[in-house]
């Protein structure tokens, strides 16, 4: 068989297999072609879910005729010059248009603010048409009608029309946010109109608009530079979460992206401070020079590549963790507007916890669980011996007697009860804090073990006859490897011969452990991670459950100098606001919501 060249036809439409995925997709390169023309207003008209109709209106610079003609032929751009090395516009292929016309039916109307009148192009299922004078606003308008008409088996491939709408929704949006100072209208017979107003310099204000003005309350400003590769946007408080990622949005030198290697760093930056099965809020923007990324992976360019990828990651996880550090101790302002519809009369509990009501068996925030625990032996060999357990019936309520320290002093108040044998009352300067007591401490014991790591050695507990564990020769051998480390950790082992471990001592707050699990869950751990970060990961795991089994019990009753010390000590202690699993661990009413609750404002 003789090789041939394919009609221009057959080439677009194998081009447009890729560009156009979706309506959504040709919404979002029509609306990169309006913010390169330099819009100030972008107007979206759907319908059917984009596939009957999609219209996009734009107030920029428009094209003469001549640009017209050469717009809807495939690689003629305006954006890209000479290289590859050095993209500064969103749209930078010349692919889309000639792509849409391939497949759909495609007309463009367009006057430049200098002309007298506009001119009209048309592509229907790749086949053009002259070009028309026709009257027409300054800017551009596109129109496309019965997408993949021409390629049948593409349109049986689609969603639904309440699915392809939701996702052009989602590309609006994300374009909204990246660009706060162009106006965004998205309208149209399949949906409620949506308009984002344009905010300026406001970003914040801008994303408000998309993911609702509490993430004004609970987001925090991101400004980090390392080698040249600037880091804005904001994240979300760790309490401040989600029940998917939806509400994370990427952005590399104002290109909207999905970005694996992102989205991985945030949620390392997260880690032990969101609960499992929840996703951080936040907004990352990411500047850096042009020749530093290439965003030509993919037709879609919703795909990038770094070339030094650790030291972006290094940046988000860095940056995102000193912001919590520094702000991210405290309470969602979500968490008091849930409590305060839970005391309204007809409350009914919610399946999920991120809408109006929660469920109290499913929700992230309801207190962590556990058997009545450790004494006060193991509190101390943690290193808080402020925090001794008294041993003592479980009440209801525990009133301490009047705290000499005046509550205005403390970020988190002075305690003044202990409700149920779990939740510390705290009085603030201007409302009252509740604290889960185990959640809390299980963070602080937490943290000192992982002083451990790089510091000194934890407090151990020999055993008696040593426990022998038998391996595999290589798992022995992983173990030996990292002896030193767990040493530190409290966790002695030597060699016993080819093929065992020989445990002399254990971490004492964990009282009695199956060494048998642990050694072996180590030993596959470091198989599959045997890197320096793998294996400071694990440890730190390690670290988290040590510290549950070695922290204050729900059910124990504390004395008002031992509540004291725990709030002083989360408050000198860097994301005590979540425990190890990332659940809040306290909650903040300001007067004002109380006295909300009362009918008093």
């Amino acid at each position: 068989m003789n090789i041939k060249q394919l009609p221009e036809t057959l080439i677009n439409q194998i081009a447009a297999g890729e560009v156009i995925e979706r309506p959504a997709s040709a919404v979002k390169e029509l609306i990169e072609n309006a913010i390169d023309a330099g819009a100030s207003r972008i107007e979206i008209a759907t319908s059917g879910g984009g596939k009957s109709l999609l219209r996009v209106i734009d107030n920029g610079s428009g094209m003469s005729e001549a640009d017209l003609e050469l717009s809807v032929r495939r690689h003629c751009t305006s954006k890209l010059q000479a290289s590859l090395s050095d993209i500064r516009s969103l749209g930078f292929r010349g692919e889309a248009l000639p792509s849409i016309g391939s497949v759909a039916k495609l007309t463009i109307s367009t006057r430049r603010a200098d002309s007298a009148g506009g001119a009209q192009i048309s592509v229907e299922g790749g086949r053009l048409t002259a070009l028309r004078p026709v009257a027409a606003n300054p800017g551009t308008m596109v129109e496309v009608r019965d997408l993949f008409f021409a390629t049948p088996a593409r349109l049986k491939f689609l969603k639904t029309e309440k699915a392809e709408s939701a996702a052009i929704t989602e590309v609006v949006k994300r374009m909204a946010i990246a660009f706060p100072q162009i106006r965004f209208v998205l309208s149209g017979s399949d949906r409620s109109t949506l308009e984002f107003a344009a905010t300026g310099d406001d970003h914040l204000a801008r994303i408000a608009q998309i993911l609702g003005a509490d993430f004004r309350d609970n987001a925090i400003a991101l400004d980090a530079v390392r080698e040249d590769v600037a880091l804005g946007g904001f994240a979300g408080i760790p309490t401040f979460n989600r029940g998917n990622s939806a509400h994370q949005y990427a952005f590399v030198n104002g290109r909207p992206v999905q970005d694996k290697l992102i989205l991985s760093a945030l949620r390392g930056a997260y880690a032990e401070t969101v609960p499992h099965g929840r996703f951080p809020v936040a907004v990352l923007s990411i500047t850096l020079d042009p020749a530093l990324v290439d965003v030509n992976v993919h037709p879609a360019k919703s795909d990038v590549r770094f070339r030094d990828p650790g030291l972006i990651r290094g940046l988000i996880v860095g940056a995102v963790r000193e912001a919590l550090t520094r702000e991210g101790d405290r309470a969602s302002t979500t968490g008091a507007g849930g409590m305060l519809r839970a005391f309204r009369p007809g409350f009914q509990p919610s399946a999920r916890p991120d809408v109006a009501g929660w469920s109290a068996a499913t929700s992230p925030y309801r207190p962590f669980s556990s058997p009545s625990a450790a004494g006060f032996a193991e509190a101390q060999q943690a290193g808080f011996e402020t925090m001794a357990m008294p041993t003592a019936r479980s009440e209801s309520v525990t009133s301490p007697e009047p705290s000499r320290s005046e509550p205005a002093q403390y970020p988190l108040g002075a305690a003044r009860a202990q409700v149920h044998s779990n939740y510390i009352v705290a009085q603030t300067g201007d409302g009252l804090v509740i604290v889960d007591q185990h959640a809390a401490h299980e963070r602080l014991v937490f943290e000192d073990m992982r002083k451990a790591l790089t510091g000194r050695r934890l407090p151990s507990q020999g055993l008696l006859i040593p426990e022998i564990v038998d391996l595999t020769e290589e798992d022995c051998d992983r173990l030996m490897g990292h002896a030193e480390s767990f040493e530190q950790m409290g966790l002695a082992i030597e060699r016993f011969g080819p093929g065992a471990i020989a445990v002399r001592e254990t971490p004492a707050m964990l009282g009695e452990v199956d060494v048998q699990g642990l050694l072996r869950q180590l030993a596959d751990e470091i198989a599959e991670w045997d890197t320096a970060a793998g294996l400071s990961a694990k440890l730190e795991y390690v670290a988290a459950t040590m510290a549950c089994h070695g922290s204050v019990r729900s059910g124990r009753i504390l004395r008002v100098e031992e509540m004291n010390a725990l709030l002083r000590q989360m408050e000198q202690t860097p994301g005590s606001g979540q425990c190890n699993h990332g659940r809040p661990t306290y909650v903040e009413l300001k007067l004002s919501d109380i006295e909300r609750l009362f009918g008093r404002s």
